[in-house]
């Protein structure tokens, strides 16, 4: 039973980190037959913790975003960086939720009277290292699959401050559909941030590009860039920068 168990788990996490696995891969990474395997992913879907494809598996539900932390972390660093590079000594920021968002503040070391307003669990984690940083971390609802804090509360406390740049994250982006995001909660306090800061950009690997969230919250002309990385075509490029600035690093 416990060998039953702890493949179950193996199987949950290489699926959490890849998004689907095939039955053969499965099989040759856990050193058990394909029997074996369909075995346990019957039994795990019985469970309501994964879908059978043709082949394969794929998860239920979608990634936690401690899960996507882990994913195209150099793409995520590469633009956190760039946007931590806009920001100068005084200034202020408002960072949405978001993994690359949340990476920002940890490419500010050595930046002095830096004001960060945010409603990111995880911006606050990454910020409380660096005691340089002045930072206002908002109340409210606290969503876990965000790790961020939403609501009339939170969307009340960002609404009373200013900011020369609002850095948002998004769950897709596209011409057409603009920024989109799974919840309505938190495109309510993106949009606030956005209207309380000169400067809006968005921040996201290239991934997110053509993904579209239940909500579409932003057109790509009310915001003033996006920051993304080389994984975006041309053609795809060219689509954005009919709307809004684009920096790829």
């Amino acid at each position: 039973m416990t060998e039953r168990v702890d493949r179950a788990s193996a199987i949950m996490g290489v699926l959490s980190d890849t998004g689907s696995a095939s039955v053969a891969d499965l099989a040759q990474d856990l050193g058990v037959s394909e029997v074996t395997i369909r075995g346990d992913l019957r039994k795990l879907e019985q469970q309501g913790k994964l879908v059978r494809t043709h082949g394969g598996a794929r998860p239920l539900g979608h990634k936690t975003i401690l899960q996507r932390e882990r994913i195209r972390v150099d793409e995520k660093q590469r633009i956190a960086a760039a946007a931590a590079a806009m920001l100068t000594d005084d200034d202020a920021v408002m960072i949405e939720a978001g993994t690359t968002a949340a990476l920002i503040v940890g490419h500010l070391t050595g930046r002095l009277g830096i004001q960060v307003v945010t409603n990111s669990a995880l911006v606050f984690a990454h910020a409380r290292a660096n005691p340089a940083l002045n930072v206002i971390l908002s109340g409210g609802v606290f969503r876990h699959e965000s790790e961020s804090f939403v609501g009339p509360i939170a969307e009340r406390t960002v609404g009373e401050f200013n900011a020369r740049i609002a850095f948002l994250g998004t769950d897709g982006f596209s011409a057409e559909r603009g920024l989109t995001t799974r919840f309505v909660e938190g495109a309510q306090v993106s949009n606030i941030m956005r209207d309380r800061a000169e400067e809006t950009w968005l921040v996201a690997d290239s991934s997110k590009f053509g993904q579209a969230g239940f909500v579409s919250f932003m057109p790509l002309a009310r915001i003033t860039g996006i920051i993304t990385d080389s994984g975006l075509t041309d053609e795809a490029a060219a689509s954005l920068s009919e709307h809004t600035q684009l920096r790829i690093v």
